[in-house]
């Protein structure tokens, strides 16, 4: 029985880069491109003609940029995921991306093992951040506290220490570095961060801390 293949939609204003994306990625065999798209607009009407499970999401198009495309999919109910591709390394640009949904962001001079894997990721509902962008948006959560979450944290049956450890995470900080600032031991630090990993569904710490950004950093 023949494996089900990812199907990918390339939505960027540039012909060259569309036609050169896509026979990069036509040699993977789980690998199928189903359409592309030149503007926002057009990938919208294209989505929902074609159903892709992966978008491939410049930001900069004419007619509608990948952002507010971005917007309208998920205000349709559109159950693809998408991957930003873009040349902007901008902090501003990797935040508002994430908060309004997309599943990955990674830039276009990005070594293609770094692609396939996003694409591969994202189609499995992970979130997927090129390495070197991740720090960026870990500086965003020294400003959050305890108390301004822990409510909204108490969905998934996190206890109160562990709400400390996945702020403290989320915050960059190692498992020395939290075992110091909560005074407890780095055992106990490392079981509390394999139950968090279990509750939230995520299975490093640059994944908690974009699971916080999406779910309570306003």
């Amino acid at each position: 029985m023949e494996k089900e293949k990812i199907k990918v939609l390339i939505a960027d204003d540039h012909s060259l880069f569309r036609k050169g994306l896509e026979q990069l990625l036509e040699l993977e065999e789980d690998i199928e491109v189903v359409g592309e798209a030149s503007n926002g607009k057009e990938v919208v009407e294209k989505t929902l003609q074609l159903n892709p499970d992966v978008i491939l999401m410049d930001i900069n198009m004419p007619v509608q940029n990948g952002i507010y495309a971005i917007k309208e999919l998920k205000e349709r109910g559109c159950q693809a995921k998408v991957i930003v591709l873009t040349v902007h390394d901008d902090r501003e640009y990797l935040l508002e991306a994430v908060r309004i949904g997309a599943s990955g962001y990674i830039m276009k001079d990005a070594d293609v093992d770094h692609l396939l894997k996003a694409i591969r990721d994202v189609y499995r509902g992970e979130t997927y951040i090129q390495p070197n962008l991740s720090g960026k948006l870990i500086k965003d959560f020294d400003k959050m506290s305890y108390h301004s979450v822990r409510k909204q944290f108490e969905q998934h049956n996190l206890t109160p220490r562990e709400i400390e450890v996945l702020l403290l995470i989320a915050d960059g900080k190692n498992n020395k570095e939290i075992a110091n600032e909560l005074y407890i031991s780095e055992k106990t630090v490392k079981n509390h961060v394999s139950n968090i990993f279990k509750k939230p569904d995520v299975s490093d710490r640059t994944q908690a801390a974009i699971y916080v950004f999406k779910n309570h950093l306003k």
